[in-house]
């Protein structure tokens, strides 16, 4: 298979993440969105062994909560910060993953040595839901052939998924299976938004929100923050904590607006998993656990079939068998994903990268997977318009 533009950049076993940091979790009106970022920051400082001196360059997202246009100048200020590098990226989601990308290649290219990489909003508390839902909706949904004729976010994905069950037979049990094994999960973190247990029937009864996608099949809305150090592959071997190092990844943008999509059931998610796979010089038999996009129900059973873990059309099944839970065949979102651990902007996805180094490090705790020397993140931005992968393991391969 030939390689792709960029796929050979030398980045393979060549940085680390050296530290990994959440903030606290839920509805906290006593913290902004730069205060959850802060703590998330500091954690994943302490996590390291480092100090906010050691920082040379900073990558964050953006926010919906607060005024700022250039959030990463104003988290420096914030914290205190003087980086020789300094960005802040709109992705959607894909975000956090393209971040670490781009952190990885700064390091190798001499450009920072020492990367805070963050995400973190006050989504719960600092804006209504309706707010929410409608900054989201006019963000996301085109200007002129969309927004105006009241598209929103959840009707985007949920006619993806009508069309999916459409082509391939889902059935609307095997979709609900998806927040029930992740709340599963969820339930055995301590940091967890939502840990309450919950069935396919629960599922299936909660309130409607876009056909077929019901309350329980759509993301949380949380106050959450993630973070992690990414540094070079020989000094993170001689920090506080067991380094994750990066083996590939790869992205893929297919378009902006879900009216210029060229399929409703097949995106980038196959073209960014081959580039990662390809530098890591791996395959899907060869990953131990995957973190994988879940803003709603439909999402990872997508991701599973274009990544390669199962056949097209065959998501639905791998989650009804059992193959996604924490001693399936590929344990999915340990930490509860964006159903139910957190979701926050950019930082569902930035808290799938921060469980997947906390699986290899082994200190999961009752949610540790049986295996986990190597682990895969995916993040998705817009309405499955923008894609990342990314390969970690245990050890350089």
């Amino acid at each position: 298979m030939s390689s792709g533009p960029g796929v050979e950049l030398p980045l393979r076993n060549r940085t680390a993440i050296a530290g990994i940091g959440e903030s606290d979790i839920g509805k906290l009106p006593h913290m902004s969105g730069l205060a959850l970022t802060a703590q998330a920051a500091k954690r994943a400082l302490d996590d390291a062994g480092l100090a906010a001196g050691d920082i040379d360059g900073l990558l964050t997202a953006y926010t919906l909560t607060e005024p700022f246009v250039m959030l990463g100048a104003v988290l420096c200020e914030y914290m205190g910060l003087k980086p020789r590098l300094c960005a802040s990226m709109v992705a959607g989601g894909a975000t956090p993953a393209i971040l670490l990308g781009h952190a990885a290649a700064a390091i190798v290219t001499g450009r920072a040595n020492c990367v805070l990489v963050c995400t973190g909003e006050n989504r719960a508390s600092g804006v209504s839901r309706d707010a929410a839902v409608s900054a989201l909706a006019s963000s996301f949904g085109h200007p002129y052939f969309e927004y105006p004729y009241g598209n929103s976010i959840p009707g985007s994905y949920a006619m993806i998924a009508r069309r999916y069950m459409h082509e391939y037979g889902l059935t609307r049990e095997q979709l609900a299976q998806v927040p029930v094994v992740t709340r599963r999960h969820a339930a055995l973190h301590p940091n967890s938004h939502m840990k309450a247990p919950i069935t396919v029937e629960d599922v299936i009864a909660s309130k409607p929100v876009a056909s077929p996608l019901n309350l329980l099949d759509c993301c949380l809305i949380s106050d959450a923050a993630g973070a992690c150090i990414v540094t070079s592959a020989a000094r993170a071997r001689d920090l506080a904590k067991p380094p994750a190092y990066l083996l590939g990844i790869g992205e893929r943008h297919t378009h902006e607006y879900i009216v210029s999509a060229e399929s409703l059931v097949r995106f980038g998610v196959t073209e960014s998993g081959q580039d990662a796979y390809r530098m890591a010089g791996l395959g899907p038999d060869d990953i131990d656990i995957a973190q994988l996009y879940d803003c709603f129900s439909i999402v990872p059973i997508l991701e599973l079939e274009e990544l390669g873990f199962c056949k097209t059309g065959e998501g639905g099944e791998f989650y009804a068998a059992g193959h996604a839970a924490l001693t399936g065949r590929l344990p999915v979102n340990t930490h509860g994903g964006m159903l139910s651990h957190a979701h926050a902007g950019a930082t569902g996805g930035m808290l799938g990268i921060i469980e997947a180094v906390a699986q290899l490090r082994g200190e999961c705790g009752e949610r540790q997977a049986a295996r986990a020397d190597t682990a895969l993140v995916h993040n998705e931005g817009g309405i499955l318009s923008s894609h990342c992968t990314a390969i970690l393991g245990r050890e350089p391969r």
